[in-house]
């Protein structure tokens, strides 16, 4: 737990305060525990996994949000702020259900509440910036601003950018929401493989350098993702608000990093990824189900995620910075 997070923690804001959270298995779901259990507020958690571990002081709900029976009444009852953190990243056939058709059942939920006890809850959805999709032209400068058009690509980005449709125009009169879109999410407890896969090829000492030495790594450090959280808890100027956040720097700094980390060299030379986004497209569709090959576009993004607005709104500061924040991966890997 980063010391700043602890810092900017109001008690006045959130002590005594019902927060319900969803996704709480999950790798920011763990991490926002860590933050609230330290203040007196009463959490209260859906799980669906029966052989969760929380703290002593956390309400357990067992429930999962793709059973359309499910009941939340009592999981919502007496909440002040909802964090929906809930997210699948792997099964496309559990995106739907749990994105959209979940997340209705939770607005259902905060409704009732809303008609029987009159109080406007605070529900803070975690999204994603790939609500914007990818440029149309993949080595085009782009800045992308929370005004910026939606543009999901694949079933992930479709169906979380339906689920935040869902709760704006829920909202109403009813509650009040922020929608966070974070970058690429990085942290030493981070499920997702990308990342370390990257570190790995960097390691093997046969990574060499791809498009122009301009383009962007869209990145962010879990702590900076969950201070932004409570600072959106805390701050009424975060009210019926999309904010994005991310810590981008150049592929050509965090490839560095990490080679310097690792103490080894990068190979001494560029390719235009336009000699290999042909010939990376025939292999993809012919012996791409038996090989995995690196998503090479990545590399040659030019795409900066605008994050003043949320530094103007809440004061937000990034605390671990890109691309030094890599360590924390590397560290657990146990590869430096």
């Amino acid at each position: 737990m980063s010391e700043v997070m602890i810092n900017i923690l109001d008690p006045i804001n959130l002590k005594n305060k019902t927060i319900c959270i969803t996704g709480a298995n999950g790798f920011i779901g763990r991490r926002l525990i860590e933050g609230l259990s330290l203040i007196g507020c009463r959490i209260k958690v859906l799980t669906r996994k029966k052989d969760s571990k929380f703290p002593a002081n956390i309400d357990i709900y067992f429930g999962d949000l793709t059973n359309p029976e499910l009941h939340l009444k009592y999981f919502i009852e007496g909440c002040d702020l909802l964090f929906h953190c809930a997210g699948e990243i792997n099964n496309e056939l559990q995106m739907s259900s749990l994105h959209i058709n979940g997340t209705q059942l939770l607005i259902n939920a905060v409704h009732e509440e809303f008609f029987s006890s009159k109080k406007k809850i605070h529900w803070i959805q975690l999204s994603s910036c790939g609500a914007y999709g990818p440029p149309q032209d993949i080595q085009m400068r782009r800045v992308v601003t929370e005004s910026s058009d939606t543009n999901p690509i694949n079933q992930y980005e479709k169906t979380k950018t339906m689920s935040d449709e869902l709760v704006i125009t829920a909202s109403s009169n009813i509650f009040f929401y922020t929608i966070l879109r974070p970058s690429n999410i990085i942290g030493a407890s981070m499920s997702n493989q990308s990342i370390r896969k990257l570190i790995n090829w960097v390691k093997s000492g046969y990574f060499f350098f791809i498009g122009k030495k301009d383009s962007i790594a869209t990145y962010i450090h879990v702590d900076d993702v969950i201070n932004a959280m409570l600072l959106i808890a805390i701050n009424p100027k975060s009210r019926n608000e999309i904010f994005i956040v991310s810590n981008d720097c150049t592929w050509e700094d965090l490839l560095l990093k990490i080679s310097s980390l690792l103490n080894v060299k990068i190979m001494p030379f560029r390719i235009p990824f336009i000699l290999i986004q042909a010939p990376l497209y025939i292999l993809k569709s012919t012996i791409g189900k038996f090989f995995y090959f690196p998503q090479f576009a990545i590399f040659a993004f030019r795409t900066t995620y605008c994050t003043k607005k949320i530094e103007r709104y809440l004061n937000f500061k990034f605390t671990r910075p890109m691309p030094g924040s890599i360590k924390d991966v590397i560290d657990n890997m146990n590869i430096g």
